[in-house]
């Protein structure tokens, strides 16, 4: 059973500092109040239909793995429970619960920390030109979806139109600084292998994920989401195939529909049918209850 759909939250009298394509962030001065809402987006356009639950899965998930993973990198994290918030968050309980995060304001690094571990996306569009990712030369004769020998980070930053546009590490290091560099490159790797171990174990192949740090007191912090169906590649371990397209639990059945749709793929965005939505939930339920052990918590805070 669903709860409540929020594709816009409503907080009157707190700062809505940014509103993106799924999250909206409130300034609370040294802390951040995150609101992941049910909002969708493909090829950069969010789409005027919303994917029910979607919000609390990414939240959920996020929490469960800043959880898990807190003693190899600290984050920002300070509580899920809007019971807890101050006044007058706390009034709003019944939107937040189960989709919102109380944090601590980072200073964010503007750079995307991308760790594949499979050769797929536009790594593979990049090796299928040039045998190489992010102009690191790999083996030939490499196929799609081919895990690579050894994990590699593929930094990104975010271009004038919106996307992602890969960059090397030394752009990154010109960016941010050598030490800097050194230390997320050290722990993206090593929080890479510790979530695709575990991912494993429960059915799950990670074949990428990105991760976001910032600076907090001038400690390197992992914020926004982590390792949710929203900024990672998790695939069916029983169906993994080697040498084509991998089924992935993410949003896959709206792109695939929009593909087919006639849709140019510029704004505004047709409305998703009630099949697709259905089927995109269900797949954001999936990757929870199979990384969490559990299913989603009907009112989880």
């Amino acid at each position: 059973m669903t709860s409540q759909i929020v594709t816009e939250s409503q907080i009157p009298g707190i700062p809505l500092l940014f509103r993106g394509k799924v999250r909206d962030i409130y300034d609370l001065g040294d802390r951040l109040l995150l609101v992941a809402t049910d909002r969708i987006s493909a090829f950069d356009v969010v789409l005027p239909t919303p994917i029910p639950d979607k919000g609390r899965v990414l939240t959920q998930l996020s929490a469960f793995w800043f959880q898990r993973l807190a003693s190899v990198v600290p984050n920002h994290l300070l509580s899920t429970d809007p019971r807890s918030y101050p006044t007058p968050l706390n009034q709003y309980a019944e939107q937040l619960a189960g989709r919102s995060m109380l944090v601590r304001k980072a200073r964010r690094l503007d750079v995307e920390c991308v760790v594949r571990g499979y050769l797929a996306g536009s790594a593979w569009n990049e090796y299928r030109r040039s045998q190489t990712v992010c102009g690191s030369v790999l083996p030939a004769g490499l196929r799609q979806s081919e895990r690579l020998a050894e994990p590699i980070f593929t930094p990104a930053t975010k271009a004038a139109t919106g996307h992602d546009e890969n960059i090397s590490i030394g752009h990154m290091t010109n960016l941010i600084g050598a030490e800097l560099t050194r230390q997320i490159i050290e722990a993206s790797l090593r929080l890479y292998q510790i979530a695709r171990d575990y991912a494993l174990g429960r059915g799950l192949i990670l074949a990428d994920t990105k991760f976001e740090f910032g600076l907090i007191n001038g400690r390197l912090t992992l914020i926004d989401e982590l390792l949710t169906p929203d900024s990672s590649r998790y695939w069916d371990s029983e169906l993994y195939e080697p040498g084509r397209d991998q089924p992935s639990f993410d949003k896959q059945f709206v792109r695939d529909w929009l593909e087919t749709s006639g849709w140019d793929k510029q704004p505004p965005a047709p409305a998703l049918p009630a099949d697709v939505v259905e089927r995109t939930t269900q797949k954001y339920h999936e990757a929870y209850r199979r990384l969490v052990g559990a299913s989603l918590p009907e009112n989880a805070t």
